[in-house]
């Protein structure tokens, strides 16, 4: 090169006399003709057959010639041509001396051609559809850096001499340098998409954004602005891109799934193979056990993971190493800047050159760190939406055994919290490889500056890593045991939530809430050791830069008087060892033809349980045949439908279903939801269908009662719906699909006699409309029994007898028994004589259905709590009122905007004063000594040398390590006091919503979706415990610590405060800007949909329905991203533009510093250029901490909100003046009553007067909706009267406190409902009653047999819901909680409904036997169980029609009449 360039009359190469040790430096007009021009040139013609390789295989389409591309052509083609005019000119005026110019000749020829070549890439990008070229903004980058040194020369020269000698070569660089910089400039763009590509409505910028704006995060500003000017609503957000969405990340992942699990089967079986045939190696067994070991422990999945999302995961990492290598440089650079300080010749270029250096890479580092972050959170994104999407479809999907091992309350824990680790692994998985690498760097640069002291520094960071280390192991056992009581406490609150109406019923809110309470003070008692331990490590973090620099500098110090400790020293080496105090912070983090056949089948519940099918069941169910199954209470009817569905363990045997399958099962599913929607499910409707099922289940009259008709929505568990209503919903559900087999488990049951009746003819039975369809019915009603095709009689799961009703009758076995013994004689002659007569009279629907306004006993519209307001509106608007008085539950809204300022007042209100006050102080404390021994060790680096020491080294050592420790002291003083102060507010916090929650009416829980609440509950106390408390210190911490950087630097320059000032307001305004952003959106609605899927899996599946409620949580989940995508990118947004804030001060106090240089010390410079590195972190971690302050408080509004909401009246009232024997009697007398469930709606009840008697038994009957349950309602005051009173025994009810009213009456509900726990605390929570009493109850309920029996007896565990009861056995329970109570009224409502006959028998005896001196009052729909009472209230829409003794209203042949001739009594 040095040949080429003398032959064309130029200097070297390279000179460092003229380019570094000289005041006025330039480079060589051989480098500047040859090396900066040629460097662009070499990096386009090396890399561009590679890129056109990449176009190739990743084509998008072609793109149209849009203006912007045809002005890159056209600058392209004006640049070639200036280059070979160039050549041209020089040709023809030096061709005398042209082997002098042969450079001169040779760079504008490479030069154009090169940008031919650029030319050509850029017709080939837009072939290939690429919109935004980083591989040519890199080269026209290049090449105006590369241009800046020429034109600063020719400027120069131009300035000294003139244009004159050479104006047309001066004319062609200015051009061509000007032309280049628009071919940057039009590179930052990007251009239009290719045509006919579908456009997403509102899509997300990031596609249509070039290169310079993704990396600078510029593509978001929109959004941020468009949040700054007003709140976002969820439409301003963005749609996902497509390789974010559900659907396309699970389809994905289920491919690799498939393939991962399908090669460890070949392994295993492969191996198993090996094994059988006797070669059996000892390492194919322990590869064998490997693999087993890695399929159970989820590392199958993990790997599944990686492949799927581990390339564009690898590009983040390669980001992150680059951000290492600038991180490393800067440090480097100070050390240079420091050096030029000390030397007092050195030219002030090069302090503004390493200044200018320092602020570059300062400027590289941010951008590659914030790619790698937007690379991680992108992935762990994607990561969750995958296993929330696997673990959903696994909930549709497990079987019964795995059912009962996970609750609803644990998988929603698994959705809600663990996922969020799976992200925290993404983010801190490169920490394990890295954080070891970078440790090492460090150390081996301050063995540089200090030499064997830094081994000191190397002890201290093996003292701290494994204190650390075992800190972070003691907090995980730690979480591991908090997180299991939280589940415990969830679990428990989910199983309230859905059975709050018994509690209410029975009075046990306390009961409950001790148990929750006793979970949560174990969590919290856990979470202080954690919070304590958390301490000790933030404590030993914090003060591990100054704890390794005390050690380093003091055997430093001590081993050689010699060694002098000088800023370049000092502060490089404070530098480093802040850099290392981020993988140090990390690495803990990283350190988890028949219908239906059965051939020989014995089923279970779980692998390892009892068989619920025994003895080799083999039946054959014929196509188009109805079949009956019958049995006592347990005996396994539920179980076969189960068998049939799938649901149970195979133990042996086969069992396979023709066709398609629909499943009613015996409580009703419904799902939150229009009743329309519930019918539909998921079809299409077609209306004559639609109407004829309708008509068949017996809807039709209910829909005119329903406020919306059938587009009401249905509250969460049908609970707006009554039990027959939800029953009949359910059946229509089935009926609606036209399956080719139904399985029908008691369906009938839950509603009325002679709707049943109606039912059995027009749907189920011989002239039904499934009468050609296969239809598999268990049933305790025997007036069916006679024109079922077959009938299996089951016994202790076994199938004791088959046949049909006339040869099972004829054999006189166990079905004859069961005939004989439960029916009377008159009852039986009439089944059997007048069966066929009674079947064959059509009963008019609409004659005998209630048409009565209110919404049964449960209607979720409560004025109170979901009150909508209608203002008056004009005729035209009468749709939209329609259409909300179906509305039913409130729906979660996101907060928006600033939160206000009260509730921080409020949460710190709970903490108290007086600590606030100590946690303010300390924080000052800890600065303030840190500050002082940053100051001290400028100090102590000015010290002159003399003699070549220093003096007085042990005093300033002993200064800077007393200061050090005392900071060392008060952080662990501050974090401890904090996480104190945040563990009052959350217990403070948790019982006030416990306690509000538990007070409130039952029309707060019909309007209120469980997943709101179990969310509270769950999520929102968890960011209440863990994640305000992190967000205040790390907030708190880094504000002061950025208070001591503005301080350092404003000692040392003063005239920094010019830019700081105007900084901070830019600060302030970036800051409001992204605080102003909508806050997250709740995820409730995919609790809610995770949990009714859960309930209802079997149905899901009995319909195939899957793929559509896979479709309704892939569209849910989207959503939920759609939210957080943009709060992330705001987060990288933020940072980028914070730190280009903090970089522009770093170079502020280093220019300032060089400006200053006779003036400043060494000393202050070092300490204040060294601190003002810090501050890009600072302004980060503050705005991101504040954020996370901010959109974590919302928890505690959230949590506050159900403050406001209307409470039930006390549960006791304080000088009460009840006696303790209250009802001695059990009167009940009803004055002009009337009730309603929402104000404005019409009266539920209306003007009931009626007095019933000590001793009375009362029997209640009436068409669905007719009142019947709600005078239930009205006697526990779950709902208040709207007039008139209650008085029993001549107290007015409603003057006593709740519990003291509950707690004295007792009631045998509807919905047997049980609690995971012993079956003696599902019996008696309070403990008030002896075992003895405990057995007792059990032997009059029955049940005594059966729990005997049981290895644990009373203790029992009882599953959630009690599902590993059946129905009947759980009914039998209520009854023995009532036995145990013992008061003297008792409410049966609807009780017996699920029962089979022999046990419907026995509970009629013991309720007459043992509450013979009780009033009794029985809401029935068999009306044979109330032929012996003393009265039978008939009610109808609301009125008391009738009310006589069975007998005389026989006589009177009104509806009660009618009512008995139905049900085949007369």
């Amino acid at each position: 090169m040095d040949t080429l360039c003398s032959i064309s009359g130029l200097d070297p190469l390279w000179d460092w006399n003229q380019t570094w040790y000289t005041h006025n430096p330039e480079l060589s007009n051989c480098f500047q003709n040859t090396v900066l021009v040629w460097a662009p040139c070499i990096y386009l013609w090396v890399l561009s057959p590679f890129y056109c390789l990449h176009l190739y295989c990743h084509g998008r389409g072609r793109l149209p010639l849009s203006s912007l591309c045809s002005a890159k052509l056209l600058l392209g083609f004006f640049l070639a041509s200036f280059g070979f005019v160039e050549f041209f000119y020089i040709l023809l005026e030096r061709r005398q001396e042209i082997q002098q110019h042969l450079v001169f000749l040779l760079s504008p020829v490479i030069r154009s051609l090169t940008v031919v070549l650029a030319v050509c890439v850029i017709h080939w990008e837009r072939v290939r559809g690429c919109r935004s070229s980083v591989f040519l903004f890199f080269f026209w980058l290049l090449g105006v850096v590369c241009s800046l040194i020429p034109l600063h020369a020719k400027v120069q020269l131009a300035v000294d001499q003139g244009l004159s000698p050479d104006i047309v070569r001066y004319l062609a660089f200015f051009s061509y340098f000007a032309l280049q910089l628009a071919q940057l400039f039009l590179s930052s763009f990007a251009d239009q998409a290719p045509s006919g590509k579908a456009v997403l409505k509102n899509a997300c910028p990031v596609q249509d954004a070039s290169f310079l704006s993704k990396i600078l995060f510029w593509w978001f500003s929109g959004l941020l602005f468009k949040g700054y000017r007003s709140p976002l609503q969820a439409e301003d957000l963005w749609s996902l891109r497509e390789e974010d969405t559900s659907e396309k990340i699970i389809s994905d992942l289920e491919e690799e799934w498939t393939a991962e699990r399908t090669k460890l089967q070949h392994q295993e079986n492969h191996l198993s193979t090996s094994i059988a045939l006797g070669s059996r190696l000892p390492e194919q067994a322990q590869f064998l056990r490997k693999i087993q070991k890695e399929q159970s422990s989820g590392f199958c999945l993990l790997r599944t993971l990686a492949r799927s999302f581990g390339p564009y995961f690898l590009t983040g990492t390669l980001c992150l190493m680059v951000h290492d290598a600038f991180m490393f440089s800067v440090p480097q650079v100070l050390s240079l800047l420091l050096g030029f300080m000390k030397d007092e010749d050195a030219p002030l270029w090069k302090g503004y050159f390493y200044a200018s250096l320092m602020f570059l890479l300062s400027c590289l580092q941010s951008i590659f760190n914030h790619q790698y972050t937007y690379t991680c959170f992108t992935v762990g994104m994607r990561v969750k939406t995958a296993v929330m999407g696997l673990v959903y479809r696994k909930s549709l999907v497990v079987n019964s055994a795995a059912r009962r091992t996970c609750t609803v309350g644990e998988i929603v824990n698994l959705v809600s919290a663990d996922t969020q680790k799976l992200m925290d692994f993404v983010v801190y998985f490169n920490a394990v490889w890295l954080a070891p690498i970078e440790i090492t760097l460090c150390l081996f640069f301050l063995w540089q500056h200090l030499g064997p002291s830094a081994l000191a520094g190397i002890a201290t960071v093996i003292f701290i890593f494994p204190l650390n280390g075992f800190i972070a192991r003691k907090r995980s056992k730690l979480q591991e045991i908090q997180m299991k009581y939280m589940d415990g406490r969830v679990k428990l609150m989910n199983e309230i939530l859905n059975g709050i109406k018994i509690l209410k019923f029975y009075a046990w809110e306390k009961a409950f809430l001790e148990q929750v309470l006793g979970y949560r003070e174990k969590e919290l008692k856990t979470l202080k050791k954690s919070q304590i331990l958390y301490s000790v490590s933030i404590a030993s973090f914090n003060s591990s830069s100054f704890l390794i620099a005390f050690v380093m500098f003091g055997v430093y110090v001590l081993i050689d008087d010699k060694n002098v400790l000088d800023a370049q020293k000092i502060f490089v080496s404070m530098a480093l060892i802040n850099i290392l105090k981020t993988p140090l912070s990390q690495l803990p983090f990283a350190m988890n033809v028949d219908g239906v056949v059965f051939e020989n089948g014995t089923f279970s519940w779980s692998k390892d349980g009892p068989p619920c099918l025994k003895s080799r069941i083999s039946v054959r169910v014929p196509c188009g045949s109805l079949v009956a199954v019958v049995g006592h209470v347990g005996s396994g009817k539920s179980s076969l439908l189960s068998a049939m569905l799938g649901e149970t363990e195979k133990r042996s045997g086969a069992v396979s279903v023709k066709g398609s399958s629909a499943y009613v099962p015996q409580q009703a599913w419904i799902q939150n939801a229009s009743l329309q929607d519930n019918i539909l499910f998921g079809r299409e409707k077609k209306e004559s269908w639609y109407q004829r099922v309708l008509e068949a289940c017996a809807l039709l009259p209910d829909l005119d009662n329903l406020p919306a008709g059938d587009t009401t929505e249905i509250g969460e568990k049908g609970l707006n719906l009554s039990g027959g209503q939800k029953q009949r919903v359910s059946l229509a559900r089935a009926v609606y699909r036209k399956a080719d087999v139904y399985l029908l488990d008691d369906p009938l049951s839950a509603v009325d006699a002679h709707v049943g009746q109606h039912i059995f003819n027009k749907v189920i039975g011989p002239r039904g409309i499934l009468r050609d369809k296969t239809r598999v019915l268990v049933t305790h009603g025997m007036s069916f029994l006679p024109q079922a095709d077959l009938i299996l009689v089951l016994v202790d799961g076994e199938i004791s007898e088959r046949g049909s009703y006339q040869e099972l009758l004829n054999r006189n076995g166990a079905f004859a028994d069961f005939i004989h013994t439960f029916a009377s004689s008159e009852r039986k002659e009439s089944v059997q004589a007048d069966l066929l007569r009674r079947l064959s009279v059509r009963l008019s629907v609409i004659e005998y259905m209630p048409f009565s306004r209110d919404l049964s006993q449960e209607q979720l519209i409560s004025g109170d709590t979901n009150s909508i307001t209608f203002e008056p509106l004009p005729d035209s608007d009468e749709d939209h009122i329609q259409e909300d008085l179906g509305k039913l539950t409130k729906v979660d809204k996101a907060r928006i905007g600033r939160v206000k300022l009260e509730m921080y007042i409020e949460y710190f209100h709970t903490i108290g004063l007086p600590l606030i006050v100590s946690i303010v102080f300390l924080y000052a404390f800890q600065q303030a000594a840190s500050l002082s021994y940053n100051y001290w060790l400028s100090l102590w680096a000015d010290q002159p040398v003399i003699n070549g020491t220093q003096l007085n080294t042990d005093l300033k050592l002993g200064v800077y390590g007393a200061l050090g420790f005392a900071q060392g002291i008060a952080i662990f003083g501050t974090t401890v006091a904090i996480s104190l102060g945040c563990i009052i507010a959350s217990r403070h916090l948790h019982l006030e919503l416990l306690n509000n929650v538990l007070h409130s009416p039952m029309s707060f829980f019909e309007s209120t979706p469980s997943g709101n609440l179990l969310n509270r509950f769950a999520k929102e106390i968890d960011a209440i415990d863990n994640m305000i408390p992190d967000g205040l210190k790390m907030m708190l911490g880094y504000f002061f610590k950025l208070m001591e950087v503005c301080i350092i630097v404003l000692m040392a320059t003063p005239f920094a405060a010019v830019i700081i000032l105007p900084m901070a307001f830019l600060y302030g305004f970036i800051q409001a800007n992204l605080l102003k952003l909508s806050r997250t959106p709740l995820r409730s609605p995919i609790y809610t949909h995770l949990n009714e899927t859960v309930q209802g899996a079997s149905v899901i599946r009995a319909f195939n329905e899957q793929s559509r409620f896979i479709m309704g949580v892939n569209h849910k989940v989207d959503h939920n991203q759609t939210a957080y995508f943009p709060r992330f990118v705001a987060t990288r947004w933020l940072g980028v533009n914070l730190e280009f804030l903090g970089n522009g001060i770093v170079l502020a106090a280093s220019i300032l510093s060089v400006m200053a240089k006779g003036t400043l010390s060494p000393g202050m410079v070092g300490l204040a250029v060294s601190h003002s590195l810090q501050v890009t972190g600072f302004l980060s971690w503050i705005v991101r901490s504040w954020t996370d302050v901010e959109n974590n408080i919302v928890s505690v509004e959230r949590v506050k909100e159900y403050a406001d909401t209307p409470k039930e009246a006390a549960w006791s009232i304080e000088g009460s003046s009840l006696p303790p024997s209250w009802p001695q009697k059990g009167t009940i007398e009803f004055h002009d009553y009337g009730l309603q469930y929402r104000k404005g709606l019409e009266l539920a009840l209306k003007g009931i007067s009626v007095h019933i008697k000590e001793r009375e038994k009362i029997g209640i009957v009436g068409r669905t909706g007719a009142g019947k349950s709600s005078l239930a309602l009205g006697i526990f005051r779950i709902l208040e009267a709207a007039k008139g009173q209650i008085y029993i025994d001549g107290i007015n009810i409603a003057e006593i406190g709740l519990h003291d009213l509950r707690s004295r009456i007792t009631i045998i509900p509807q919905d047997p409902v049980l609690f995971s726990g012993s079956l003696r605390m599902n019996l008696d929570p309070f403990d008030a009653y002896t075992d003895e009493e405990v057995w007792n109850a059990l032997e009059l309920a029955h049940l005594k047999n059966f729990v005997s029996e049981l290895p644990d007896k009373l203790n029992h565990e009882c599953s959630e819901g009690g599902e590993n009861l059946s129905l009947g056995q759980r009914q039998l329970v209520c009854l023995a909680r009532a036995l145990l109570r013992k008061t003297k009224m008792l409410v049966l409502d609807e009780a017996t409904a699920a029962l089979d006959l022999e046990t419907d028998t026995l509970i009629q005896s013991t309720i007459r036997s043992q509450f013979e001196d009780c009033a009794v009052l029985t809401i029935a729909h068999r009306l044979n169980t109330i032929m012996d009472y003393t009265k039978v209230i008939v009610m109808d829409k609301g009125h008391i029609v009738e009310m006589d003794s069975p007998s005389n209203l026989i006589a009177k042949r009104g509806q009660f009449y009618y009512m008995c001739r139905e049900a085949g009594l007369l």
